[in-house]
């Protein structure tokens, strides 16, 4: 694993850069202190992650510390241990608990032993800082912040979040996606899929009943939003005069082009991400059931195959790939990915987009995913096909010869 990667929060820096924006000069500062905070920590992200392949193996143990609203780390208190009996702070509690559920999806789901993939410790840092607006993996732990109370909650209420912050770590440790334009938008989305993922696995929703959103439990009650971001449909989570409205395209078509800077959000990762974010979710309604079972195991071992410097183009090529070797080549699985990128605006290399229309034609008009009908069917009415030719040739070739 390098040691180049920044800092991963959850709240996008065009949510806090919005905050700068306000009249109140208490919420102004609020958000350029999140701001500068997160600033110095990426330079020290890039010291403590060149440590963080060697974190010595512990069966994913969880253990959580107290900052008690100081910025050093190193000064936290013990909050709980995977031994230990339960902390009056409720907090750490749910940090903890959000861990545990995060470690165990990865385990009983793909067989993975904690984010390494070799029992990495889990550590959580709550109570980080005042009233800081976000909530990060900076290589070898989770940290917390409280919130302001006003516009954003403790961030240790959300598990969507944390899984999704989690996630980057578990990015870090295969395909290593490069941080910046659309590796650095895969990279965000991952965390977006396995961190819903997370959350409909220890709700045991299908992909009918879940809700799509990530971060609902952050905005305080008092904002007028549905979520961080909608996977359901891009550019939806929120409009409201203070946060303005969810930036977040759901199409190659509508690509946000932004500076490779951190002013650009390094090529808006956080903005395309919705792309990607729509296809998985399109994948999965089409698969239908649980997302976890085939449409994450899909998602999963693609995570596995990438490689750092992959494109949208790159990673839906893999997922089709993957999806061939999974579920069989013209199974059904295999047919809602092309759909599903297909409908956000890219096609599957060597497969011209009219073969591909028609192919998801014959799945919609011979009914829903999983039944057996689609390319296999187009594939077995063809070898059919060529039978009947053959054996007609045949007959021809018989009647001349008797002529």
């Amino acid at each position: 694993m390098t040691g180049t990667r920044p800092v991963n929060c959850i709240i996008p820096p065009y949510i806090l850069e919005k905050l700068l924006e306000s009249d109140d000069r208490d919420v102004r500062q609020d958000a350029l202190d999140t701001l500068l905070t997160t600033a110095r920590l990426r330079g020290e992200r890039a010291v403590r992650s060149s440590f963080a392949g060697a974190a010595a193996p512990g069966d994913g143990r969880r253990t959580i510390f107290d900052c008690k609203h100081s910025r050093f780390l190193d000064l936290a208190d013990l909050a709980r241990s995977e031994d230990g009996p339960e902390s009056a702070d409720a907090s750490a509690n749910r940090a903890f608990d959000a861990l545990g559920l995060t470690r165990d999806f990865y385990r009983e789901v793909f067989q993975r032993n904690s984010i390494d993939g070799r029992g990495m410790r889990l550590n959580g840092y709550i109570h980080f800082g005042v009233k800081y607006k976000n909530a990060f993996w900076d290589g070898q732990e989770m940290v917390f912040g409280d919130g302001d109370g006003v516009k954003f909650g403790d961030f240790t209420g959300s598990l969507d979040v944390i899984a999704h912050e989690l996630t980057h770590g578990v990015t870090d440790f295969t395909a290593e996606f490069e941080y910046h334009n659309q590796s650095g938008a895969l990279n965000e989305s991952i965390s977006d899929v396995f961190g819903t993922l997370v959350k409909q696995w220890a709700l045991k929703q299908s992909v009918e009943e879940a809700d799509w959103l990530i971060g609902t439990e952050v905005w305080t009650p008092g904002i007028d939003a549905d979520a961080l971001r909608s996977m359901k449909a891009p550019g939806t989570a929120y409009d409201n005069p203070l946060f303005g409205r969810d930036p977040q395209p759901d199409r190659m078509s509508k690509f946000v082009h932004m500076p490779d800077t951190e002013e650009g959000d390094n090529g808006a990762v956080h903005y395309n991400s919705g792309i990607p974010n729509k296809a998985f979710y399109l994948t999965a309604m089409r698969i239908g059931g649980y997302a976890w079972e085939r449409a994450g195991h899909l998602w999963y071992e693609s995570l596995k195959a990438s490689e750092a410097h992959f494109q949208f183009q790159d990673f839906a090529d893999v997922t089709y790939r993957k999806a061939g070797e999974l579920y069989g080549d013209g199974s059904a699985e295999q047919l809602a990915v092309l759909a599903a990128w297909q409908e956000v605006g890219i096609q599957i290399s060597g497969i011209p987009a009219g073969v591909a229309r028609a192919r998801i034609l014959e799945v919609d008009r011979n009914g829903a995913a999983g039944r057996e009908d689609g390319l296999a069917g187009v594939h077995r009415q063809l070898g059919a096909l060529s039978a009947q030719v053959t054996e007609l040739a045949r007959e021809v070739a018989a009647l001349k010869r008797a002529g």
